[in-house]
Order: C-alpha cells, then sequence, then structure tokens
C-alpha cells in the first residue's frame, strides 16, 4: 500500500505523520484517505481538483497531474504546500 505523509496542519485529523492506504491515482488515495479520515478531502482538494495551495509529490517527483498521477502499491505520497514566486 502506499505511504501517504501527512502535513503538519493535517496531523490532527489523522493523529500520525503518515498513513498507509490503498489506491492506483492521487485520486483514489484522497478517497481512501477520506474514508478513514472524514473531512480530510475538504483540506486537499477543492472541488474536483487538487487544492490550488498543495503540490503532490510521488516518490520524490513532484507531478502536474494532481489526482489523475498514478501511484505504485510501494509508493511514497507527500502533499506539500505549493511555493510560488515572482
Amino acid at each position: 500500500m502506499p505511504v501517504v505523509f501527512i502535513p503538519a496542519q493535517l496531523r490532527p485529523l489523522t493523529g500520525a505523520a503518515q498513513v498507509e492506504v490503498e489506491g492506483a491515482t492521487v485520486r483514489e488515495v484522497v478517497a481512501a484517505l477520506e474514508a478513514k479520515f472524514p473531512g480530510i478531502r475538504d483540506r486537499l482538494c477543492q472541488g474536483d481538483q487538487l487544492a490550488p495551495t498543495l503540490q503532490v509529490s510521488i516518490d520524490s517527483v513532484m507531478t502536474t497531474q494532481g489526482l489523475r498521477a498514478k501511484v505504485s502499491p510501494e509508493s511514497e505520497v507527500h502533499f506539500l504546500p505549493a511555493i510560488g514566486g515572482g
């Protein structure tokens, strides 16, 4: 099962810094997180997309595919604050 690293601001919902949930895409991982920790989806997503304030890293690679990104059973998934600049 993929290991999901939970950002500090969401740990009160999970009670842990990392959790294991099933999923073959980030969308499925988020759905599994929501099933275990109700309310987390609203913090990770905006509508049917990843929240604009977040980025996803899968196996140390930032993805631009958002919820459609593929996840393997051995993956490490990190939800990270998006960094803007100018």
